[in-house]
């Protein structure tokens, strides 16, 4: 009986081992724990965001350099203005930059890629890019596909 109790017990540690694993997983996945960047705030305006949320990524090269801190309807243009906050080590940003809506992967989350420009003078506080790219919607690339083969 002994054994059967130290087997029991192992298996149990390594279920709550396993549970512990894909919280820490999810959590990170779903930038839970991501802490307030300290830096300066720059928007965007875009058609369509798809799924992107506060606290996505904002990414430079592949590498995050910000967040998402907010997202907000323009009543006048009813574009989504997407307000971020980009870390202050990354302060030399081209005013002529360009804001994209990406998705990691085939089904992951989406995230906002900056594509710096060639212009002199770097945004500041405050400033908005003005070349962006909505999100490109899947639902909306197959359905286009499907209608097209039906025409045929």
């Amino acid at each position: 009986m002994n054994v059967q109790r130290g087997i029991e017990v192992v298996v149990g540690l390594f279920v709550l081992a396993g549970i512990a694993a894909l919280m820490v997983m999810a959590l990170q996945w779903s930038n839970f724990g991501a802490s307030r960047v300290n830096g300066y705030e720059i928007t965007a305006r875009f058609d369509n965001i798809g799924g992107l949320t506060t606290q996505s990524p904002v990414k430079l090269a592949g590498l995050t350099i910000g967040r998402v801190e907010s997202i907000e309807l323009d009543p006048d243009t009813f574009q989504a203005e997407v307000h971020m906050i980009i870390d202050g080590k990354y302060d030399s940003l081209p005013t002529d930059s360009f804001a994209n809506i990406y998705t990691a992967g085939l089904l992951g989350s989406q995230y906002v890629e900056i594509s710096p420009g060639g212009a002199l003078e770097s945004l500041e506080d405050g400033d908005r890019i003005t070349m962006t790219q909505s999100a490109i919607i899947l639902e909306n690339i197959v359905s286009k596909f499907l209608f097209d083969k039906a025409k045929e």
